[in-house]
């Protein structure tokens, strides 16, 4: 497939994506998985796990900086370029006819219950995804010592999740390193 075939495809892709996908970020990383690599075989859950750690990790709209660095991994800079185009396109437009038509549409009460059927298929896509990335973000005891401690601070306090982040980021250094041992035996 030539290049310029490809950044089309990317870009369809995310279109579709961004176009057919409810329930923020966490839902379209649910679909990103499952066409990029279940259906089509661009990345692996590896990547996916790492692009979405890092995504959260720098600074603006996660999933948009999700589709940057699928986008750069498949096809570089202008595979960037084409992802993000493509995922926040439809939402952008949505946006515009919204804002047209706001007067008629924010006291109809079809458009309400609509959108309360919507939100309650969000929680299960988000569980989903997430149970098909824990095979590779959960590989070994200290990864579920992490998760679970993230998980219950998440939950049971306010603390900031960019500093739940750093911790993790600094406890991945220290088991790179060696400094603490994730093997079992």
């Amino acid at each position: 497939m030539g290049r310029i075939k490809r950044l089309a495809v990317i870009f369809a892709t995310m279109f579709k994506i961004g176009l057919f996908t409810f329930g923020g970020g966490w839902s379209i990383i649910a679909q990103i998985q499952n066409e990029f690599v279940d259906r089509r075989g661009w990345m692996t859950e590896e990547q996916i796990v790492d692009f979405m750690s890092l995504a959260r990790s720098f600074p603006g709209i996660m999933i948009i900086n999700m589709s940057v660095f699928c986008g750069c991994a498949m096809e570089g800079p202008a595979g960037a370029v084409v992802a993000a185009a493509g995922l926040s396109l439809p939402a952008l437009l949505a946006i515009a006819v919204v804002t047209y038509f706001y007067s008629s549409l924010r006291d109809n009460v079809i458009v309400a219950r609509m959108l309360t059927g919507v939100r309650s298929v969000v929680i299960p896509i988000i569980i989903s995804a997430s149970l098909k990335l824990k095979k590779t973000a959960v590989q070994s005891w200290i990864s579920w010592v992490l998760l679970l401690a993230a998980f219950f601070v998440c939950v049971f306090t306010n603390t900031n999740k960019l500093l739940i982040v750093i911790v993790a980021l600094a406890a991945g250094l220290l088991i790179w390193r060696g400094e603490i041992s994730d093997d079992l035996s």
